[in-house]
């Protein structure tokens, strides 16, 4: 077996974390006993690029209990739990190639690695393993029978492509499934970037001008989870209608150009480029706390951070000072990657739980009905999105009711009125 993680002595500590994240995944667990069965992934070759967490490792033990052999790279070079790396390459003998903290060239060598055993399914966290595909000849990737795509960046970035009619195997957005975004992007990320903030800086968010700039699933998040800390929350957006939205739900809104001034923690949930810019970073308070929870750090321009400054240096953990020419400080969290991966465990085991339910099913779903399916992005089939959050309501004990058939008669009918 082939693998390049840290320390493969972190395995005992890294199976007790993922056991406890095991414990937390009942949804998961349903699906491992019913692919225990029926082996739906026997003889598939899944490479992976996701976050290497506890979560990720409790999906990985679901997909080879179906059969699958699987190949693991990170999706984000500070977003590997290193103890969990070596347990999934000791104790389950998964071909694991992530470091926490690896160069942009060990980040890329590894996601070769994974390709090089020329997959049938690929499952991408952010796009990297579909985009690195796409700058190859076809005829490399050949045996690719479809993929899955995990985030919203991600699916961004396949649509684009699925747009110019350059995608050359179906993927399907587990993203888009709503027993993922609403739950995993707003409730997963609300808490665990908050969780990262806290870790970084143990700053007191009551009282503090709050900005989250953009106002999509993960920004609702946090937006609500600063909010219930006490902070006061101003909201970034291009969009009139989440702008709008951020308003009725109590929040102030205004331009980048203005919440910098304002600001005194900054955090990105929006997916695109350059949305804090050297503009915004010298118009910022002293001692301004910036970080980022979208999945790529492009969110802020730390180059023009990096001339604007004089003086850096690392002051905490995953909290770096720079001392601007006039004299004022800011704080970039994370070295502006995802703030809840680099510096706290990001979502919690219960949320991820749906998540990585979609993500099983949908390789189950793409290796029995790939040949039936074009090169395009597909959403997340609606039966299989019921049945997530079907099963994730037993977990919890709760019960709903069912249609009786004289209301199932007035919903499919247009002849009864009043």
């Amino acid at each position: 077996m082939n693998y390049d993680i840290k320390d493969i002595k972190l395995a005992k500590k890294g199976a007790l974390r993922i056991e406890w994240a095991r414990n937390n995944m009942p949804v998961l667990e349903l699906v491992r006993k019913r692919f225990n069965k029926e082996k739906p992934l026997k003889g598939i070759k899944l490479s992976a690029c996701l976050h290497v967490t506890t979560e990720t490792a409790v999906l990985m033990e679901v997909l080879a209990t179906g059969g699958a052999k699987l190949w693991l790279c990170a999706s984000n070079p500070l977003s590997t739990q290193d103890d969990v790396a070596a347990s999934l390459a000791k104790d389950l003998g998964i071909s694991v190639y992530a470091i926490k903290g690896e160069d942009t060239k060990t980040y890329y060598k590894h996601i070769n690695a994974v390709l090089a055993v020329k997959p049938h399914i690929t499952m991408d966290d952010g796009a990297d393993l579909v985009s690195t595909i796409h700058q190859r000849p076809a005829c490399a990737h050949a045996d690719i029978m479809g993929g899955t795509e995990e985030t919203t960046t991600g699916v961004i970035r396949l649509k684009a492509l699925a747009k110019q009619g350059k995608l050359r195997y179906p993927i399907v957005a587990v993203n888009d499934a709503m027993t993922k975004h609403l739950f995993d992007n707003r409730y997963g990320t609300g808490q665990s970037t908050i969780d990262g903030i806290i870790r970084s800086t143990n700053k007191l968010l009551a009282g503090c001008n709050f900005v989250v700039c953009g106002y999509g699933w993960c920004g609702r998040g946090v937006a609500a989870r600063a909010h219930g800390m006490a902070a006061k929350v101003i909201v970034v957006e291009v969009d009139p209608l989440r702008a709008l939205e951020a308003t009725m739900d109590g929040y102030a809104v205004m331009p980048i150009s203005q919440a910098a001034r304002a600001g005194d923690v900054f955090v990105t949930t929006t997916g695109d480029t350059s949305v804090i810019r050297k503009e915004h970073f010298t118009a910022m308070k002293d001692g301004a706390i910036v970080a980022n929870s979208g999945h790529f750090n492009v969110e802020l321009d730390i180059p023009a951070l990096e001339k604007l400054s004089k003086k850096k240096r690392t002051i905490r953990d995953f909290t770096d000072e720079y001392t601007l020419r006039s004299g004022r400080r800011v704080y970039l969290l994370g070295e502006g990657r995802l703030i809840n991966l680099a510096a706290a465990e990001g979502h919690p085991a219960s949320v991820m739980d749906m998540s990585f339910a979609n993500q099983a099913l949908s390789a189950e779903y793409m290796a029995k009905y790939h040949r039936k399916l074009n090169n395009d992005v597909f959403g997340v089939p609606v039966d299989i999105d019921k049945e997530i959050a079907r099963l994730k309501l037993k977990s919890l004990g709760i019960r709903i009711d069912n249609l009786t058939k004289e209301q199932e008669k007035y919903l499919s009918s247009w002849e009864i009125g009043t």
